[in-house]
């Protein structure tokens, strides 16, 4: 699968999400506990990087390849029926540390913002905790998006928010 854009990303703070968020972008991130155990931790890494939030929003459309790996390429479908906009997405980077896991994607050419989002699970051993997270700085790319100010900006969470209910919640 590859995008008509040539797989150009519209931003230039590539990787962003690992560390200090870039000004001059709507930032938020959303960490909410899914429950405990390293088992749960494990599972819910496997399922980040096999697409489970975007497939449990309903919004995963396709991908180059079937899980995540650093140049994947893959759209998402945001809106319903004709309205629906395909947005296509680039992974930039894998978390692979020994207490989080999961990815990052970038937009490419064509997706209505302008910016990246980090989809993890985290592991606290100090109270065996297991923590879904979801990091973003986006911008609008769209004149809809731009139009839609606020609202856009109410989505996105709401949207942060299911991505972290579609973990698995036991091992």
């Amino acid at each position: 699968m590859r995008n008509e854009s040539g797989d150009v990303l519209t931003y230039s703070e590539i990787g962003a999400t690992a560390g200090s968020l870039p000004p001059g972008y709507h930032c938020f991130t959303l960490r909410r506990r899914i429950g405990s155990g390293r088992a749960l931790f494990e599972q819910a890494g496997v399922a980040i990087l096999a697409f489970v939030m975007q497939k449990g929003t309903g919004i995963f459309d396709e991908s180059s390849t079937p899980t995540a790996e650093v140049g994947t390429v893959l759209t998402v479908r945001l809106g319903v029926g004709r309205l629906a906009i395909t947005a296509p997405c680039k992974v930039v980077y894998l978390l692979e540390e020994a207490d989080r896991r999961g990815f990052a994607y970038g937009t490419l050419t064509g997706h209505p913002e302008i910016g990246e989002e980090l989809f993890a699970v985290e592991y606290d051993a100090t109270d065996d905790a297991v923590y879904g997270l979801i990091t973003a700085f986006s911008r609008p790319g769209a004149w809809y998006t731009r139009i839609g100010g606020p609202v856009v900006r109410l989505i996105q969470r709401y949207m942060a928010g299911r991505y972290i209910a579609a973990l698995p919640t036991s091992a």
